[in-house]
């Protein structure tokens, strides 16, 4: 007797999240289901008119909206955000910036600059080691 391998299958916040899609807005039928990893990657191929209408106006996930504005998740929950926006939101804050996007903007470039920083570090430091032998 020969078994049929089971499909590898995710829940669907699994696949909203490798989607990039918030997932309350997506279709009943794509939160009610399973899907699987031959539906995600035909979703990510070739997606249908709902996806690519949610990728182009939202609502957006976390952290999509933070990638877009320049902040961390963290951030995002400190200067009040913690619901998903649509794009015309993330606009409209893009466009009249608040003091708090200013803030964590300015934050993110620290830690930006500070990794930077550490990785130039250990590459020095690897180059050095290398050469005392």
């Amino acid at each position: 007797m020969t078994s049929h391998p089971n499909p590898q299958t995710m829940k669907p916040a699994t696949a909203a999240k490798k989607l990039g899609v918030y997932l309350p807005a997506t279709p009943a039928d794509f939160r009610e289901g399973v899907i699987s990893r031959g539906e995600l990657t035909a979703l990510q191929a070739d997606p249908p008119a709902w996806l690519t209408e949610l990728r182009r106006t939202g609502p957006h996930p976390r952290p999509v909206v933070a990638a877009k504005l320049g902040v961390s998740i963290a951030g995002l929950a400190r200067g009040g955000v913690t619901e998903a926006l649509t794009t015309e939101q993330i606009e409209a804050l893009q466009q009249d910036v608040p003091e708090w996007l200013q803030k964590e903007r300015a934050v993110q470039a620290a830690v930006r600059q500070e990794t930077a920083r550490l990785k130039q570090q250990k590459q020095e430091k690897e180059q050095n080691s290398g050469t005392a032998r």
